[in-house]
C-alpha cells in the first residue's frame, strides 16, 4: 500500500484532465503504453528485490551490477524528488482545506500536516504502514466507486459514450498520445517504491505478492478511471472548470460531490508525502550506511525509523513553500521537471541494472526467484529504450522541463565528483 498511495494522487487526479486536452480519448492509448512501461519496471524490481532485499532497492542494484556512479545518481536523485515532492503534496493539502476554512491562512495548515507527517515517520515502521494504509484505502475504493458509477452511466444509457464526440478517437492527430505520455508516466510514478519496502518487509517471501498487487491494483485504478472519463465527459471539457472526477460524480446525481472529492484529493495529498517521506529517508539511510553522506543519516531510533534522515528529507517543505510564495510563477515547474527526472533515473538504473543482472545468473539461479518476470530477458531492454524515449519527449514540451531536468543532472554528477568516498586498500 505504499506504493498504492504514493503513486496515487496528483498524477492522476490532475494529470489525467491534461492528458486528456492533450490526446482527447487517444489518452487512453497513453495510459496503456505507461502501463506496459511499469509493468517492466515492476517485474525488474521484483526479481532484483527477491534477490537483494535492501532499503537503498534501485540504488543498491545499481551499485552492484552497473557501477558507485549509477547506484549514487540513483539514490540521490530519487531522494531529491521525493523531498521536493513532499513540500509539493503539502502545499496541495493546505490548498484543499481552504475548501472548508478559508480564512485559516495556507502556512499553518502546512505547520499541522507536516507536523503530523513527521510524528508518524519518526515512529515504527508499523504504525507507519498502518497510518499509509488508511490513507491509501480511501483513494483506492473512492476511486473504484468512481469506475463503477461511471461504467453503471455508460451500460444503462444514462450518459452517451463520449469516445468517438468532439473529433473522433485521435482528433488532436497521430502523436498527440506521446504528448499525454508525460502525464501517464507521472501517473504510474510510485510503483518504484515497493521495492524501497523490501529492506523492512517481514519475510522477503512476500515481496512478489507485494509486486504483483501494486501493479495490477495501480493498472486497474489508472486504465478503469481514465477509460470512465472519456467515456461519460467530453474530452475538450476535462479541467477547463472542475475537476473530471468531480464532474462524473456531479453528472450521476450524487450529493456534496465537489465536497466528498475534495476529501479524497487531501487524503491524496498526505498519502502522497507520507509515502514520499518514507521512501526518501530510506534513501538517504541506504547513502549514508554507503559513505555517500554523513554517517548520523544511517542512524535509528528505538523504534527502528532513521530519525535524522526523516527530519533532513523533509527539507522540501520549506523549499516549496518558499518558492511558491516568492519565486516566478514557472519555479514550481522546474521543480516538477527536477523530481520527474529523480524518478526516471531510477527507472533507467533498475532496467539497466537488470540487464546485467539477468546477464550473471544462471539458469538454475533464475528458477530459484520467488519472482520471474513472465517478460523474461526482453522486457528491460524493451521499458529501457521506452522509458527513454519517454524521457526525451517529456524534457522538450515543454521546454523548460529539459532545463530543470538538466540542471537535476548537473548538480547530481558534481555531488558524485564531490562526494565520492576514497577507495580503500
Amino acid at each position: 500500500m505504499i506504493a498504492v498511495g504514493g503513486s496515487i494522487g496528483t498524477g492522476l487526479l490532475l494529470g489525467s484532465g491534461a492528458a486528456m486536452e492533450i490526446a482527447g480519448p487517444a489518452a487512453i492509448l497513453s495510459f496503456l503504453a505507461a502501463a506496459f512501461i511499469s509493468f517492466t519496471v515492476a517485474m525488474a524490481l521484483g526479481e532484483l528485490a527477491c534477490a537483494h532485499p535492501a532499503a537503498g532497492s534501485f540504488g543498491v542494484y545499481g551499485s552492484i551490477y552497473l557501477g558507485s556512479f549509477a547506484g549514487f545518481i540513483a539514490r540521490a536523485g530519487y531522494w531529491l524528488g521525493m523531498a521536493l515532492n513532499i513540500g509539493a503534496e503539502m502545499i496541495a493539502a493546505a490548498t484543499y482545506m481552504a475548501y472548508w476554512f478559508p480564512s485559516v491562512r495556507a502556512y499553518i495548515w502546512i505547520l499541522v500536516f507536516s507536523a503530523l507527517l513527521l510524528a508518524v515517520n519518526l515512529r515504527s515502521v508499523a504504525s507507519y504502514g498502518r497510518f499509509e494504509f488508511w490513507l491509501s484505502m480511501v483513494k483506492v475504493l473512492t476511486i473504484m466507486a468512481f469506475i463503477v458509477i461511471g461504467a453503471l452511466l455508460l451500460f444503462s444509457g444514462h450518459v452517451a459514450p463520449q469516445y468517438r464526440a468532439h473529433g473522433g478517437l485521435l482528433p488532436n492527430g497521430l502523436l498527440s498520445p506521446l504528448l499525454a505520455m508525460t502525464f501517464a508516466i507521472y501517473s504510474f510514478g510510485g510503483v518504484e517504491m515497493v521495492a524501497v519496502t523490501t529492506g523492512e518487509s517481514q519475510s522477503s517471501k512476500n515481496t512478489p505478492r507485494a509486486v504483483w498487487l501494486t501493479f495490477l491494483i495501480l493498472t486497474f485504478v489508472y486504465l478503469g478511471a481514465i477509460v470512465v472519463l472519456l467515456g461519460v465527459m467530453p474530452w475538450n471539457h476535462a479541467g477547463v472548470t472542475e475537476s473530471p472526477f468531480v464532474s462524473v460524480f456531479r453528472i450521476a446525481r450524487i450529493p456534496r460531490a465537489p465536497g466528498l472529492m475534495n476529501f479524497v484529493v487531501l487524503s491524496a495529498a498526505l498519502s502522497g508525502a507520507n509515502a514520499a517521506l518514507y521512501v526518501g529517508s530510506r534513501m538517504l539511510f541506504s547513502l549514508s550506511r554507503t559513505g555517500w553522506a554523513p554517517a548520523s543519516l544511517g542512524r535509528v531510533n528505538h523504534s527502528g525509523s532513521p530519525q535524522f534522515a526523516v527530519v533532513v528529507s523533509s527539507f522540501g517543505i520549506l523549499v516549496a513553500l518558499a518558492l511558491a510564495l516568492w519565486a516566478p510563477q514557472n519555479a514550481f515547474r522546474y521543480l516538477i521537471g527536477a523530481a520527474f527526472t529523480g524518478m526516471i533515473l531510477a527507472w533507467l538504473v533498475s532496467l539497466a541494472a537488470h540487464i546485467s543482472f539477468r546477464r550473471r545468473q544462471s539458469p538454475q539461479q533464475l528458477a530459484d526467484l520467488p519472482l520471474r518476470s513472465p517478460l523474461g530477458q526482453w522486457g528491460s531492454p524493451l521499458g529501457f529504450a521506452l522509458v527513454t524515449i519517454a524521457t526525451i519527449q517529456t524534457w522538450l514540451s515543454p521546454i523548460i522541463n529539459l532545463w530543470s531536468g538538466l540542471t537535476c543532472l548537473t548538480l547530481l554528477v558534481a555531488a558524485y565528483v564531490l562526494l565520492k568516498p576514497p577507495e580503500k586498500g
